[in-house]
């Protein structure tokens, strides 16, 4: 071979190595899906703001195999259920896992969207069922231990991953493939700045009408009010809020833990006094950004 088309073949290698794997969610057809001229808009300004996904996707960091715990976390990103702030609370928190020997997976889900879907409000959790049983599926191609992957997610991505860890086993789309065979249920999931419930006073109206429609029925409120859906069953959870949250009140995150006690749930909670909503990591307060040394101290007490 000559040098140079050597050194382009060690290029492409280094490359292709370098770069994080996207891969759709869905094999043919994606359930309850409406064929529309709605189109999936992406802004980057400060952060990265995605709307109208069409296309769910899976984006894949692994760590390097000598630094790998076998852990893997899917990461549900937040934004009312009407955007995706992806990087900010996805991309982000990937790399930070990634530097951890962590696997960070970055789920871009579907928003509900009465043009694009039908039955739009089960579409956010199919995604989410879907994203877990693939990374299952792919665990011992990616270095992932099967048994040790979690789920995070941050405000309506809080409710998202909330609502597939009390909802599970809830058949909301029909099995595609061998994939559908793996269990949808996470290991351990995190929860920051959650939306936890639909029902009055501490609800995020935003999200929960982006959800759930103008005027949902009882029956609808109670069935999302994950705080109402937790069981023995419901995986080990890490909750982190601030108090000072008008967004979305930490009240959200007590109802849940308290919830996570009465059925014997291994939990732990982190309430700062201030923070606000949509913290991510935090490195703007020095006290704030420690939230994410007891998080990651205690996904080390979660390793097998």
């Amino acid at each position: 071979m000559k040098p140079f088309h050597f050194l382009l073949s060690c290029l492409f290698t280094m490359t292709t190595f370098a770069q994080n794997t996207v891969l759709p969610l869905w094999p043919n057809d994606i359930p309850n899906t409406i064929k529309t001229n709605e189109k999936e808009e992406a802004i980057s300004a400060d952060i990265v703001r995605i709307a109208k996904v069409q296309i769910p996707e899976l984006e894949v960091y692994l760590p390097s195999k000598k630094n790998a715990t076998g852990q893997a976390v899917l990461i549900f990103p937040g934004g009312g259920y009407g955007i995706l702030a992806y990087d900010w609370e996805g991309t982000d928190f990937a790399k930070f896992l990634n530097s951890k020997g962590i696997a960070g997976i970055v789920v871009k889900y579907r928003l509900p969207s009465a043009k694009s879907q039908t039955n739009m409000h089960i579409v956010p959790l199919q995604d989410a069922q879907r994203a877990m049983r693939t990374v299952r599926s792919r665990a011992t191609e990616w270095n992932i231990d099967p048994r040790n992957i979690g789920i995070i997610g941050f405000s309506a991505g809080g409710h998202l991953a909330s609502t597939l860890g009390t909802h599970f086993n809830e058949n909301v789309y029909p099995k595609k493939d061998v994939i559908d065979e793996q269990s949808a249920r996470p290991d351990f999931m995190t929860l920051a700045y959650p939306v936890i419930t639909m029902g009055e006073p501490n609800t995020h109206g935003g999200s929960r009408k982006n959800l759930l429609g103008e005027n949902p029925s009882q029956k609808m409120l109670d069935h999302f009010s994950n705080e109402l859906q937790v069981t023995a069953d419901t995986p080990p959870t890490f909750l982190v809020h601030a108090t000072d949250d008008t967004a979305v009140p930490v009240e959200n995150s007590l109802l849940f833990y308290t919830a996570l006690v009465q059925h014997q749930v291994p939990a732990e909670m982190h309430i700062y006094p201030t923070g606000g909503h949509g913290f991510a990591l935090g490195l703007n307060d020095p006290h704030l950004a420690s939230w994410t040394d007891q998080w990651v101290g205690w996904l080390n007490t979660l390793k097998r």
